[in-house]
């Protein structure tokens, strides 16, 4: 069974399954995404919401501060060696709100043995899911020199 470790600056790092990931509410979404060798790719996906998934890890910043949280990174690793990087302001409902997954069902099919796919479904093309996530580091950004 496929897991992914959940770490960086979190109260509680995890590793985590695709069993796991139901354990959130799943949402369902139907999207649409070009892909640069096939063209446009239709796909449902179900699976937690990636911001409920960080949340329950305890993410270290000043909750009631949105400049705080503004400043906050995930870099998501794929079985492949893809990597993906997304601002928590994306995921954030006072700031985009995307409903970014960590997909547990793909058109259908249980993805337990494959691992968890990230799903941005506001992206128009289809460079930023990452396929069996191997792990999902969540941290703040620091300038250069302070």
């Amino acid at each position: 069974m496929a897991e992914f470790m959940l770490h960086g600056d979190v109260d509680r790092p995890a590793r985590l399954s695709v069993a796991d990931l139901r354990g959130w509410e799943q949402h369902r979404l139907e999207v649409v995404f070009d892909c640069a060798t096939d063209g446009a790719r239709h796909h449902v996906f179900e699976g937690a919401l990636l911001r409920d998934v960080v949340a329950g890890a305890g993410p270290v910043f000043d909750a009631a501060r949105r400049k705080d949280r503004s400043r906050f990174l995930l870099a998501v690793s794929g079985g492949d060696g893809h990597r993906t990087v997304l601002a928590w302001a994306e995921l954030d409902a006072d700031f985009v709100g995307s409903p970014v997954l960590l997909a547990t069902r793909l058109d259908g099919e249980e993805l337990d043995e494959a691992g968890a796919q990230l799903v941005v479904p506001s992206d128009r093309c289809g460079a930023r899911y990452v396929s069996a996530v191997t792990q999902v580091w969540f941290g703040a950004v620091e300038a250069p020199g302070g």
